[in-house]
């Protein structure tokens, strides 16, 4: 792996562990994002209004103070000008309006004696000129308004804002009424907009020491509220691990203290129930070993009657009457059957109680599986797919179980010939038993592993005891493996047994009945 694969997996588990805990802490994620939302749109709209009436306050008081500055400006001093001002006139007063208290530029524009235009400028004739002065403005400024009961004058006052190299400026004009020059002021107002600035960056700073006050606040609550959850959650994983014995404690009366409450009753009831039914089934397995135990000894003498009886009709002579002939075929067959459900049943036992151990070997899987169908003589109905040297660590005994069950499953209920391949991978060897028969029914495939369950209602009395493939699939488990059944796409049924080529599991020989005859196959 090359350095930057390593520092971008790096980056990447970095990334995964901190998304991980933003999961983990969803709900307080949530929580903080929404006490911060919530305050933001408070305090971005208390701002925003606070801001917007300032504003308006500051702008409109300043503007009020120069407009009428301006206008008994006009009265006083351009009022008195002649209709004909020269241009050091209109110069003149222009620099005496402009030392008003509102400190604004003034421009005075009129017709001389010889008809031309004069102009008066307060900042001489480089500064406040005509040019400055919007065309709407000028407009305005110079039309001529009738006179009326509702209009006292020719001439108003009018004034607008504009900005000039990001600077703002209130302009306005108005024309001297009965005769006389008009006159325009300029006035910054980039003092006011500093202080509008200042104000700005002030709300700016309250809104984020509220957001940050906000987000404080929902942690702590989400740390008071999300406290008792977080236990409740704890205490669910341990109930969930088995320790029945969780409770949560109580404290308060509100929503959070009823969830323990009914946590704790819930916990004790499934403590109560769970006890009851290990109970029932320690009593069941213990009345099952001892049951099948109990039996063991009359069948040991039964059984060795039968065999005398066996024997018998095996015999040349013809001792056995005719007419109890069936009769004795009968009671040898179900003592049989009879003595492998005992020992079915107490290998089922075994596996329940967890007292089943692996006595582990190392063998030549081939020759298992050839020792398997020898022992049984059904050699001329198996066809055996398997390479020779194959060595594999397992229980040989239990592995015998499984293979005695598959492929006499697959003679007694499918067609021969039956086909067992092995396959084997680095980590696991992989044995198919597959069978020639009409297949498994899609609504018996999920039973077949199930105790006691015949795919047939019809032969309730069958060889079989309906424990074998069970047996089969714990032995599977017992050694880390798994059976599979399907039906295979050429027709008939195939089981397929995986096991580890090395069964990590030491265990030392403490099977109960490690000589026990193997259980037969069965379905």
């Amino acid at each position: 792996m090359t350095e930057a694969q390593g520092g971008f997996r790096g980056w990447f588990a970095a990334r995964k562990g901190v998304w991980s805990r933003l999961r983990f802490t969803s709900l307080r994620l949530r929580l903080v994002v929404v006490f911060g939302l919530v305050a933001l749109t408070a305090a971005v709209s208390a701002s925003g209004i606070a801001y917007w009436l300032n504003r308006e306050a500051v702008l409109t008081r300043t503007q009020d103070a120069v407009l009428r500055d301006f206008e008994q400006e006009m009265q006083n001093r351009a009022g008195l000008l002649p209709e004909e001002p020269t241009q050091d006139e209109l110069q003149h007063t222009a620099g005496q309006m402009a030392n008003s208290s509102q400190r604004f530029s003034v421009l005075l524009v009129a017709q001389d004696a010889t008809g031309a235009p004069a102009y008066g400028s307060s900042g001489g004739l480089d500064g406040f000129t005509l040019a400055d002065v919007p065309k709407s403005l000028r407009t305005a400024v110079n039309e001529k308004q009738e006179v009326n009961s509702s209009n006292k004058t020719e001439y108003h006052l009018y004034w607008q804002r504009i900005v000039e190299d990001d600077t703002p400026y209130l302009i306005a004009g108005t024309k001297v009424n009965g005769g006389g020059p008009t006159g325009y002021m300029l006035k910054s107002l980039e003092q006011e907009a500093k202080d509008l600035n200042s104000l700005a960056w002030s709300l700016g700073i309250a809104t984020g020491l509220a957001l940050i006050g906000s987000a404080l606040l929902a942690q702590a609550a989400a740390t008071t509220v999300l406290k008792p959850v977080q236990r409740l959650g704890v205490a669910a994983r341990r109930l969930g691990e088995g320790k029945l014995d969780t409770r949560l404690r109580v404290s308060g009366t509100d929503e959070l203290a009823d969830l323990s409450r009914t946590f704790n009753n819930a916990a004790a009831a499934l403590e109560k129930r769970v006890a009851d039914m290990a109970s029932r089934d320690e009593s069941s397995r213990r009345f099952v070993a001892d049951m099948s135990h109990e039996l063991r000894t009359p069948l040991t003498a039964i059984t060795a009657v039968t065999e005398v009886l066996e024997e018998e009709l095996e015999a040349e002579s013809g001792s056995m009457d005719p007419m109890i002939e069936p009769a004795v075929r009968l009671v040898v067959s179900e003592t049989r059957r009879l003595n492998d459900l005992v020992e079915n049943l107490m290998e089922v036992t075994r596996f329940d109680a967890g007292t089943a151990r692996l006595v582990l070997d190392h063998v030549d899987i081939a020759d298992q599986i050839t020792a398997c169908i020898d022992a049984r003589a059904w050699l001329d109905a198996v066809d055996l797919d398997a390479e020779r040297g194959i060595m594999v660590r397992l229980d040989p005994r239990r592995l015998d179980v499984i293979l005695a069950n598959l492929i006499g499953n697959a003679l007694k209920h499918g067609g021969s010939p039956v086909r067992v391949a092995v396959r084997v991978t680095d980590d696991e060897i992989v044995i198919a038993v597959r069978d020639h028969g009409p297949g498994i029914p899609e609504d018996v495939l999920p039973h077949v592993f199930d105790r006691f369950y015949k795919a047939s209602a019809s032969r309730p009395r069958s060889e079989g005891s309906g424990l074998g493939l069970s047996i089969a699939l714990e032995n599977a488990h017992i050694h880390g493996g798994e059976i599979t059944a399907a039906n295979s796409p050429e027709g008939g049924a195939i089981f397929t047994l995986r096991l580890p080529r090395d069964t990590s599991e030491a265990t030392t020989n403490t099977d109960e009945n490690p000589q026990h005859n193997p259980p037969k196959g069965d379905a």
